[in-house]
């Protein structure tokens, strides 16, 4: 008996989006952020991948303006003393120093991030996702690794800078334009306001399709469970028709 395919169709692939709650001044953000990339590079599927970077602020209520120091900001908030501070810096250090970033806390300045995150934003309009992430990169090396002060509009645009939004059509001046509104604010909102409708009450926090979900700086073989699984979900394996009599063998038994 000849098998006959009821249907040769291509099934048009479907691209999956991931999107990222973090803050740029969460350090286990920029760990879960290495540790996604890892999953995402050795993903068979990455080219149908789009990673949306969204907004968070862990700590809204920081005033405007120059930083201060980390390490007494998180005392004076926590009420802990600074020896248990420094313990804790001791332990995330340790674990960054492993994805291969080099925090240094005796520089890191606490600042309020809500102007960094519109940056993103804008460097998303822009330069598309590619830009988005080198400047979140951009702004979380220049945090935590070389503590510069981002609650200036001058570190800021030094970020963009090296991030590449020269190439996207936006020089220094045109960037501290932007800085000096408020352009791009709705959508950090928006990200905001879609946290807390999702009950996102840490970062980061990853989402597929907004149907699958993990939250933490998880290792990168979680990740890759993560985007497999949105990746089933979006692409299902289509069975044809053939013929039903064809032999097989089955999970216990083998006809023969």
């Amino acid at each position: 008996m000849s098998a006959t395919l009821s249907d040769t169709t291509p099934t048009p692939v479907r691209t999956i989006t991931v999107e990222v709650w973090s803050d740029v001044a969460c350090p286990w953000c920029f760990i879960g952020k290495r540790r996604f990339a890892t999953a995402l590079a050795a993903f068979p599927h990455r080219a149908h991948v789009d990673v949306v970077w969204r907004a968070y602020q862990l700590s809204p209520d920081t005033p405007r303006g120059p930083g201060r120091p980390e390490a007494e900001a998180l005392a004076e908030m926590k009420g802990l003393p600074l020896d248990q501070v420094q313990r804790m810096f001791e332990h995330v250090t340790a674990v960054a120093a492993g994805e291969g970033l080099a925090y240094d806390f005796d520089t890191v300045l606490t600042f309020n991030t809500y102007d960094a995150h519109r940056l993103v934003h804008l460097a998303r309009e822009t330069g598309g996702a590619a830009l988005a992430e080198a400047t979140l990169e951009a702004l979380f090396s220049a945090h935590f690794e070389r503590g510069a002060d981002l609650g200036a509009d001058g570190a800021l645009v030094a970020v963009a800078r090296e991030a590449g939004f020269a190439q996207a059509g936006l020089d220094d001046a045109a960037v501290a334009a932007f800085l000096a509104g408020d352009a791009q604010s709705d959508a950090v909102d928006a990200d905001i306001a879609a946290a807390r409708e999702l009950g996102v009450t840490g970062v980061p926090f990853f989402v597929v399709d907004r149907r699958y979900a993990v939250s933490g700086a998880q290792p990168a073989a979680v990740f890759t469970q993560l985007l497999d699984a949105g990746w089933r979900e979006a692409n299902p394996l289509r069975v044809l028709a053939g013929d039903p009599t064809a032999d097989a063998c089955t999970d216990d038994s083998c006809a023969i």
